[in-house]
Formats: structure tokens, sequence, C-alpha cells
């Protein structure tokens, strides 16, 4: 009995996000259409949180400085690193390459607490003395990112908007070309880019992620505090969501992207992911602020968003009691010496799992040309096996998080 109910109330949760995400899906197909205006010349920094980073570190300044862009500049913040990481950032373009040491005890408090310091190096320093706040766009871009050339260009008209608070651009994996496990993380990343965050710019819910989000410097002015980050695990998804809270509008750009290095590593994946499902789990707390300051169509996305873990967890007990269901009903055939259901009951679990995986494959497909629709298709449905290592981290970010672990779980860079 017991089983039963776990079983038809994880595909109950199951039918009722499938039909949200579908929703979804159409929303996404949808294009904007935006007016020309005059340009303004903004100012640019990208910001270069940092520990133990210099295996990837000049390969992401050298892209940096390379943009043809005239204005801008990159930040590195060392976060208190026993590497090269310093010397490879005082080797860069002096002229466009600026450094910030942090040092014990204050460092290797978070990403958040590194980027806070950042912000309030720029601000002490002078090197934003004399210009508009309004003008002055921030980037985060991890230092494993390598940012498109024409970036910039992409990014600049939606700051045209005075609403425009943040954009964040599209996330792809330099290395999916080295194994499954990679390719599976860069379609993870452009199914959610290309479906969930370009549907939410229709509704108003835009996420911020934690590699090439801009971000207008006036905007994370209004946030307060001890600065725009919070100490949060996930301290992207705090930060999109206060903006929205304080009115801004959050852009998702499809033109432009940041690459990152895949995690080759299976078990490095699921503690990076576990970390990522502790800081949704932090996130709670932002409930009573969408509830109060955010209007109700986006609220009501992002408190669907903020439940995932709930729903993950819930969901991972699905493939345990539909193999328990299966078993039982196989010694029950072999009992009764005949097959007690028809091999047709299999089409029901097969659509429930993967009529997902022909709309995602049609999505990575149209980035991935050279793949064709037919082994984007095929890849999908391995995606959705993939998806199972959700349930692992989730049940380690739980366990963390009950014990009071806190620390920031950075993942390791080859």
């Amino acid at each position: 009995m017991i089983v039963e109910l776990l079983l038809w109330s994880s595909v109950t949760l199951i039918v009722m996000a499938g039909c949200y995400n579908s929703g979804l899906f159409l929303l996404s197909r949808r294009r904007i259409r935006r007016s020309r205006v005059k340009r303004r010349e903004r100012f640019y920094v990208f910001l270069l949180a940092c520990l133990n980073e210099e295996q990837v570190l000049s390969e992401s300044l050298a892209r940096i400085t390379s943009l043809p862009a005239g204005n801008f500049m990159a930040l590195v913040i060392d976060d208190g690193s026993d590497d090269r990481t310093s010397e490879i950032a005082l080797a860069a373009d002096p002229d466009r390459v600026r450094l910030h040491r942090r040092t014990l005890p204050n460092a290797r408090r978070g990403k958040g607490a590194a980027l806070n310091d950042g912000v309030r190096h720029l601000r002490e320093s002078g090197l934003l003395a004399g210009r508009d706040p309004d003008d002055v766009v921030l980037c985060v871009v991890d230092a494993d990112g390598r940012l498109d050339p024409h970036v910039v260009q992409s990014v600049d008209p939606y700051f045209d908007d005075p609403h425009t608070g943040a954009v964040q651009v599209c996330v792809r994996m330099y290395n999916r070309h080295k194994g499954l496990l990679a390719r599976m993380q860069d379609m993870e990343f452009v199914v959610y880019g290309d479906v969930f965050q370009s549907a939410r710019r229709f509704i108003g819910s835009v996420g911020m992620g934690g590699n090439g989000q801009f971000m207008r410097l006036s905007a994370l002015n209004t946030l307060g505090g001890d600065g725009p980050w919070s100490d949060s695990l996930t301290e992207d998804l705090d930060l999109g969501v206060r903006l929205i809270a304080k009115g801004w509008t959050n852009q998702h750009c499809t033109a432009a992207a940041v690459s990152q290095q895949a995690v080759l590593s299976l078990r490095r994946l699921v503690r990076q992911r576990s970390r990522w499902f502790q800081g949704h789990l932090q996130s709670a707390g932002l409930v009573p602020l969408i509830l109060r300051d955010v209007p109700t169509r986006a609220a009501l996305d992002l408190l669907y968003h903020l439940s995932s873990p709930v729903l993950i967890l819930f969901t991972s007990l699905l493939p345990l009691s539909f193999l328990v269901a299966v078993g039982a009903t196989t010694v029950a055939s072999v009992q009764e010496g005949h097959p007690l259901i028809s091999p047709m009951w299999l089409l029901g679990p097969y659509l429930l799992s993967f009529t997902a995986a022909y709309a995602y494959g049609f999505v990575y497909a149209k980035r991935e040309r050279d793949l064709g629709l037919v082994r984007s298709v095929l890849l999908a449905h391995v995606f959705v096996f993939y998806g199972y290592i959700w349930f692992a981290a989730g049940w380690w970010g739980l366990w963390r998080m009950l014990t009071g672990k806190r620390t920031w779980l950075k993942t390791a860079r080859t």
C-alpha cells in the first residue's frame, strides 16, 4: 500500500511538472523584438573570484583582454590562493587587468564574500571615479570562463532599457567533446538556457547564474547590506531574486555565451551539484520576500523553481517504487504461470520518462548542428538518466545541511 501510494504520488508530481515545463517550452519559442535607441557608452568590469586557479586563469584572461570592446577592465580577486594565481594575474595586460588580494582569515569565506570585497575595492580604489553607476556594468566570470568575442556587443543593448538590472548569457562546456559526461553537462545548460531561461523572459523571473552574469552597478547599489551577494552556496540565485524584488528586470541573452570546463569525474560532479542543491535549500528563506515584493506571475514561477529540491527528493523515490512494483509483478507472473501485464504497459513509463527527450533533443540540435536531430534526440534519452545524479546530489546536499556543513565545495580544475 505504501509503495503504491509513493508510486502514484510521484507520477502525479512528474505529470504536473511536465505540463508546466511543456508550457515553458512553448513560451521559449517566442521571439522578442527590440526597438533601436541611441546607445550610451558603458564601462564593463569583469570580476573573477579565484581560489587556486592557475590551471585555467591564463586562458580566461587572454579571452577577456582580447575582447573587441573599448571601455572595460578585469579585476582578479585572489581569495587566498596558495598557487600561482596572483602571478598569472600580474603577468596579464596591466592596462586591462588589476589584481586584488584577499588574505586569511578574511579569505576563503565563499564566492559571495569574495565578490563583495571586489566591489568594495572598486569603489574605494577610485577605479570607478567619475562614472555614473547606471553606465557601469559588472560581469561575474568564473576563472575557467571563456567569453564569446561578441559578448559585450550582444549584452549591451539590453541595458538601453533603464529597468534592466541584470543580463545572463548562455553557458556552454568548452570541453564537451571529452566524453559523454561532459556532453550531458553541455546539454543540461543549453536546455536550461534555451528553454527555461528564455521562457522566463516573458514571465519576469529570469535567474542569474554563477558565470556570465552582467549587472548594472546602480542595480546592485539598491540591494544594500554588506554587499550585493549573500553568503549562500548559490549566491547567484539569491542575487537574481533580490533584484527582481527591488523592481529590476532580469534578461536572458541567447546570442552570446560563456564557456566553462565540464567536470569529467562523476564523483566531483555529484559533489558540485550537492553544493548547488544545498544552496537551493538555503534559498527557502527568500519565500517571504517573493510573496511580499514580486509580481504574482513571476512569484509563482520563482516559488516553483525554489521548490525543485523537494520535488527532486520526492521524485527520487519513483525509480525505487517502480522497480519494486515491477519485481512484485514479475514474481506474481511466475507464480501464476503467465504474464500478468501486457508489454504495452511499458509504453506508459516510457512516455512519462522520455517525452521531454524529444523537445530537449530538438533544442540541442539547433545549437550543435554537426550532431543532427536524430543523434541529439538519442543523447537526450541518455540525458534523462543523467538527471538521476540529482537524486544522489540531493540527498547528499540535504545531509550536509542537516549536519550543519556550509563550506564552499570548490570544483577542482583540470
